[in-house]
């Protein structure tokens, strides 16, 4: 068993009953539960009874041998929500009726997908900001300025219809403005920060504004670590997320927003075209009870233009991706009906990493 122990994934053991005989201890951790809790359970408890998961434990018992199958959806919320994993199914030998379960999780490998993915869309809004700046802002002016003169000398009729020509010029020339913050490529000065001050301010502005009503609460590690950051980028990320989260769940009584904060040794990723492997044990969550992402979006939710309110400019989030991208962090959205979980993974500041800043800051 001290060799399951070590596994660097979930395993477990369930009987003929479905009861569990063994977990190890990555297998706790996916369950949310100890051991000896989980032997007084059945998987059944933790798994919808229709999932695919069941099917494969029947399929190795019925031919006394071995599965392995890829992205098998056992989302519940008894799990934490969305979970696509690998699934490998053998019968145990010595234990009849005994099936071993191991469990692969996919969500470091596609986190890095994502990330990539988020990154190239903000490069393409990146020069479309560039292009839209240039070619659009004098145009804009121009038409707003002939709407002004116009209605010097037009009539109570022809007046709302100038008055309507400025507005929209005015609500373009803001659109354009908020598309130039993706064509900044200087470089992020950035130190310790502390993640709790932020939230808490971003709670004080949430809870003076927008999410006045809402039950916010906290779940934070107090013995984190500084992030390695720049506050005020991450006061933007965070008020962005934790609006969504208040559009999200709106007036609807019970609507809840959670804000968490976890510290998550050996979360490393390979950075693409380098030896290199970056270290992101930082995990900061923003939770709420609304209805959710719909499912044809879900994928796309950081790209931009991509929105559900009416309006929405699509924006928003694919500013936080690019935030977040730049800090060399991950954030991933996870979402179903009353449970959406905007996670983000960031790099902890160590004194190396103030050095390294405090000579770039030299050199420039």
């Amino acid at each position: 068993m001290q060799v399951l122990n070590a596994l660097p994934h979930p395993v477990f053991v369930v009987d003929a009953d479905g009861g569990f005989v063994f977990a190890n201890s990555d297998a706790e951790q996916f369950f949310s539960s100890s051991q000896a809790s989980l032997k007084k359970r059945r998987l059944q408890d933790f798994v919808p009874g229709d999932s695919p998961l069941f099917a494969l434990i029947d399929q190795v018992r019925g031919q006394d041998g071995r599965i392995s199958e890829y992205r098998v959806d056992i989302s519940s919320p008894r799990l934490g929500g969305e979970r696509m994993v690998d699934l490998y199914v053998s019968n145990l030998g010595d234990r009849p009726g005994c099936v071993v379960v191991m469990v692969q999780l996919r969500t470091i490998a596609e986190k890095m997908d994502r990330q990539l993915t988020h990154r190239s869309a903000a490069r393409t809004v990146t020069g479309l900001a560039a292009m839209l700046a240039h070619e659009i802002r004098n145009p804009l002016s121009g038409i707003k300025g002939a709407a002004q003169l116009l209605e010097m000398q037009a009539s109570d009729e022809d007046r709302t219809l100038t008055r309507l020509i400025q507005e929209e010029s005015d609500r373009i020339v803001k659109l354009v403005d908020r598309m130039e913050v993706f064509s900044d490529q200087r470089p992020i000065e950035r130190s310790a920060v502390n993640i709790h001050s932020v939230l808490e301010h971003v709670k004080t502005l949430a809870r003076s504004g927008f999410a006045r009503g809402v039950s916010i609460c906290e779940l934070y590690d107090p013995s984190l670590p500084p992030v390695f950051a720049n506050r005020d980028q991450l006061v933007q990320v965070f008020l962005n997320l934790v609006k969504n989260a208040a559009e999200a769940v709106g007036e609807r009584e019970g609507g809840e927003i959670k804000l968490t904060t976890a510290y998550k040794p050996g979360v490393r990723l390979s950075v693409p075209g380098t030896r290199a492997r970056v270290t992101l044990p930082l995990e900061f969550t923003v939770e709420d009870n609304g209805a959710g992402v719909p499912d044809d979006i879900r994928e796309h939710i950081f790209d931009p233009f991509v929105t559900t309110k009416p309006s929405g400019s699509g924006l928003g989030l694919a500013l936080v991706a690019k935030i977040v991208g730049d800090h060399g962090g991950v954030i991933e959205c996870e979402s179903s009906p009353g449970h959406t979980v905007f996670r983000v993974l960031m790099p902890a500041w160590t004194e190396a990493q103030e050095g390294e800043e405090m000579l770039r800051a030299r050199r420039v």
